[in-house]
């Protein structure tokens, strides 16, 4: 599944503040993860119950995005046997923890659940290096460059193929849309997420399904654009990956009214406006790395963008140990009975499991140990 190995400090980032915009992502996964009491969510740290829009509804795009910028700044790079390897393997990887979790929470086989956080992951990754790879052009070195309008057209298509998909094929409701039906489908509702229901309780739809993987993929290929502005142009990329955030913010939220914002069906207004607001965190991440003081105060962020999936995974695994052994009961108990809000209880046990794992990485990070798929 990878392999936890030292390596040397990282050198300077040739996108400096990527790594505090991976770790905004994760620890953001954490903190909406783990909390306290499912009963007592604060709204900010909760998806929005069918149509609309949340903080917490940002959090896996951002993580895509910042997927797509580190893929976007390993190129120019030699397209071999060895490259395609490597893709396979983090592809498979990422799905075989997914599944590997899936059976940890619920050892069934019969039920497994196939789709989910890590196989989204997984399937982003594969298929946007092949988009990547497909729309590139190889120079006389051998170096294969990626194509900015490429990329571009990849989203767009991405985008409006499942926007057309979705109108034609039924309507946004959770029992009649198309990427429902394309779940239920291709793997049975046994092999779905048993929460995802409809008024009746009939188990419908996957919110990780493959159908709506596809516009998923735009906000992996718009992370790559921003990585390939970047690397143009560094004096000026910030200034255009602002302007293009805010263009993609417009375009999502204009799009609202005839194709909802969505996360649980990744709609594509959904994947616009979610592109777009990571773009404008990834802008505040470089200047904020810029800034001492500030760069020092977001360190801890830094050290969860550097081994972000091992921060998830620890965060998981702490997060069902609590549930088992009832230590999330105790400590929600014992945190309200000293703050009184239920609210503001489920959000505090949620902070102290990100510091927990915070504290177990940072070891790990001093001596340069950082999970590698």
């Amino acid at each position: 599944m990878g392999s936890i190995r030292q390596v040397p400090p990282a050198p300077t980032q040739r996108l400096e503040g990527l790594d505090l915009f991976r770790g905004l992502a994760v620890a953001g996964m954490i903190l909406v993860n783990t909390p306290g009491s499912g009963e007592h969510i604060w709204w900010p740290l909760d998806h929005a119950e069918w149509h609309g829009f949340t903080p917490t509804d940002l959090v896996f795009p951002a993580f895509l995005c910042a997927m797509g910028v580190a893929l976007g700044l390993s190129f120019p790079r030699i397209v071999d046997a060895a490259f395609w390897k490597r893709v396979a393997w983090r592809t498979a990887a990422l799905i075989l923890i997914g599944w590997a979790w899936q059976l940890l929470v619920r050892p069934d086989l019969a039920n497994l659940r196939f789709f989910g956080v890590f196989p989204r992951l997984g399937l982003c990754y594969g298929l946007t290096a092949a988009l990547a790879v497909l729309t590139a052009r190889r120079e006389a070195d051998g170096r294969t460059h990626l194509r900015p309008w490429g990329i571009a057209g990849a989203a767009v298509a991405a985008l409006a193929f499942y926007w057309a998909g979705m109108a034609l094929g039924g309507d946004y409701t959770p029992e009649r849309n198309l990427a429902g039906w394309v779940d239920r489908t291709l793997v049975g509702t046994q092999h779905i997420w048993r929460h995802g229901k409809d008024a009746a309780g009939n188990v419908v739809y996957d919110p990780e399904g493959p159908f709506s993987t596809i516009p998923a993929l735009a906000n992996v290929l718009l992370g790559i654009l921003a990585a390939l502005a970047w690397k143009a142009d560094p004096k000026r990329a910030l200034k255009w990956i602002t302007l293009g955030g805010t263009a993609l913010i417009a375009a999502g939220l204009a799009m609202h009214p005839v194709f909802p914002l969505n996360k649980k069906l990744w709609t594509s207004s959904f994947a616009l406006l979610t592109s777009g607001l990571s773009a404008l965190l990834l802008v505040f991440s470089v200047l904020a790395v810029r800034i001492p003081a500030l760069r020092t105060a977001l360190s801890p962020l830094q050290v969860f963008g550097m081994n972000a999936i091992l921060g998830y995974i620890l965060s998981l695994l702490i997060g069902l140990a609590g549930m088992r052994l009832g230590f999330q009961a105790w400590g929600f108990a014992h945190i309200q009975s000293a703050v009184g809000d239920p609210y503001l209880a489920s959000f505090l046990y949620a902070l102290a499991i990100t510091l927990i794992v915070l504290a177990a990485l940072v070891p790990l990070h001093r001596r340069g140990i950082h999970l590698r798929l």
